[in-house]
């Protein structure tokens, strides 16, 4: 299954290589072939990175899931205007190889919205949280409060986000995707128990994150 988030993407590059190609049969022999092998990697890598596999939320209540695949770039103590000096800071990065559909944490109402331009930092640089493109998200579930981060990156700079300002949302169900690499940074209050390490691989609406 591929996310409707790339179809637009994924028509771009098939037609982009297939007229590639085209052009390329005027070239001499061995030069088309590697031409028509190059397009033929591109778009099975485009479907490969828009793919969207299904996720088994966890049958557990009071916990927060991952809102992206990656690895757990760290975890650390962190001061947020909302949820408290004593919050906590857990940081995914996600490669180009991963899936980039991104996913709620918990149930709740879209708290806080905000989109902010910025720069495009490697996303693994950590000055990227508060310097680069991204749009920042709050949940509340009337209990907890929960913040995410989408933060693009040096070759991400395409961020989708098809949240609205007072949405009801379930944990596990798709929101998103930044295109092509970057990050996630979640801020979690310091009412919840952390409960991964840096380094850690995550699957989005499946990895546990935190409990409360």
């Amino acid at each position: 299954m591929f996310t409707p988030y790339g179809k637009s993407t994924m028509i771009k590059v098939f037609l982009f290589c297939l007229l590639i190609s085209a052009a390329a049969s005027l070239l001499p022999f061995w030069l088309w072939i590697v031409v028509l092998l190059t397009a033929i990697i591109t778009i099975f890598f485009s479907l490969y990175f828009f793919r969207d596999p299904k996720r088994i939320v966890p049958d557990e209540k009071r916990i927060i899931l991952a809102p992206a695949d990656g690895k757990i770039l760290l975890v650390q103590p962190y001061k947020h205007s909302i949820t408290g000096k004593a919050s906590t800071l857990v940081s995914i990065f996600m490669s180009p190889f991963n899936v980039h559909v991104n996913r709620i944490p918990i149930k709740g109402r879209v708290s806080y919205l905000r989109y902010f331009p910025g720069q495009f930092l490697m996303a693994f640089d950590h000055r990227s949280m508060d310097s680069n493109e991204r749009m920042e998200i709050g949940i509340d579930n009337g209990e907890i409060e929960v913040f995410f981060n989408q933060v693009s990156g040096f070759l991400a700079r395409r961020i989708i986000c098809s949240l609205q300002q007072g949405d009801s949302v379930e944990a596990g169900k798709s929101f998103g995707m930044i295109k092509f690499g970057s990050r996630v940074d979640v801020v979690l209050p310091s009412s919840v128990s952390v409960v991964v390490q840096p380094g850690q691989k995550t699957m989005a609406g499946e990895t546990i994150l935190a409990r409360y």
